[in-house]
């Protein structure tokens, strides 16, 4: 029988120690360990690798702390303008604001390495859970399809029981901020090349005791990104990516540079054809994405539950083993 392994992470970037108060530090952490959890309880209780990633990332789907579900980062556009008590955002105070409502587009994917069969939905705006929707895709294959986007995705969740949330849901006032933010840096119809927003996006692998691999990943995107932009996160291969006896994958970053790289792939095929490590395997691969220009993070788990964290400047992130307690850190210098 196999050891059970998680690894998680809560998105990569450039993390500065001064970027993060204490307090701010102590929540981010607590948010990792309570993921974990979530994900070791599945796994302790013989669920599999798939139901274990997928609760780890749905955990923090619901944490407002994360660039995904309900902590997710705002496209550019905006259609409505409504009046809003500050009561709607977390911890935000009880006085009215008026702001333009920009939709969302979140996106998630999971693949199980079993039978690498996935399930991946993109252009999501009432989700609540969108990791929960690409679990379902890759159960029921409706059609054969793989791979659903937009209204007909959120109502196939919606026709088998997945919750939908309304857009202040998704609403907090730290996002929001960032939002406006870069509006003021660039107000030009197109993305600004000089802004550099959140770079969250969270992700988990795992081997469960029967030997089998997993991988997912869910994100909010880039801040202000526009609204057809697609990302790497739902591409399998280029953000996730799970193959039995050889490694699962998930990627956080430059979504661009990662699809450039079929990053998660990469990992997967220099362990495959070319024998090596998934440490050697994950590092040759970010260093190539940073070669192109881009920056992130990876997370890569080996069937043998040898695992891999690089990162470019920092990621939130966390691993559970057989004891049952939770290692995390944040800072590029930490151990983990």
């Amino acid at each position: 029988m196999t050891k059970p392994i998680l690894v998680i992470h809560g998105g990569a970037g450039i993390i500065p120690r001064e970027s993060l108060t204490p307090e701010m530090r102590q929540k981010f952490l607590d948010g990792l360990e309570n993921a974990l959890k979530a994900g070791w309880n599945k796994l302790e209780s013989g669920s599999t690798a798939t139901d274990s990633v997928a609760a780890a990332v749905a955990y923090m789907e619901d944490s407002p702390l994360f660039n995904a579900g309900c902590g997710s980062v705002f496209t550019r556009s905006g259609s409505i303008r409504m009046e809003v008590p500050r009561s709607h955002f977390i911890k935000g105070r009880s006085k009215t604001c008026i702001f333009t409502c920009v939709p969302l587009n979140v996106q998630a994917s999971i693949m199980d390495g079993a039978t690498r069969q996935f399930g991946a939905a993109t252009q999501l705006k009432g989700s609540k859970n969108p990791i929960q929707l690409a679990q379902l895709i890759l159960e029921k294959q409706p059609n054969t399809h793989g791979f659903l986007c937009g209204e007909e995705a959120e109502e196939f969740g919606a026709h088998h029981g997945l919750a939908q949330e309304p857009q202040e849901y998704f609403k907090t006032e730290r996002r929001w901020r960032q939002h406006l933010e870069g509006l003021e840096l660039d107000k030009r119809p197109q993305v600004s090349e000089d802004f550099v927003g959140p770079k969250g996006t969270v992700g988990a692998v795992a081997l469960d005791s029967e030997g089998n691999l997993a991988a997912a990943t869910s994100t909010g995107g880039k801040t202000n990104k526009m609204s057809s932009r697609l990302g790497d996160t739902p591409l399998i291969g280029c953000g996730t990516y799970a193959e039995n006896g050889l490694v699962a994958c998930s990627g956080t970053g430059d979504g661009e540079f990662f699809i450039r790289s079929v990053a998660s792939y990469d990992i997967a095929a220099q362990m495959k054809y070319g024998g090596k490590s998934v440490q050697d395997a994950s590092k040759f691969t970010l260093k190539s994405i940073e070669d192109l220009g881009g920056s992130g993070g990876l997370i890569a788990l080996d069937s043998e539950g040898r695992f891999a964290m690089p990162n470019s400047g920092g990621m939130f992130r966390g691993w559970i083993g057989q004891d049952g307690v939770p290692h995390t850190a944040i800072f590029v210098d930490e151990e983990c």
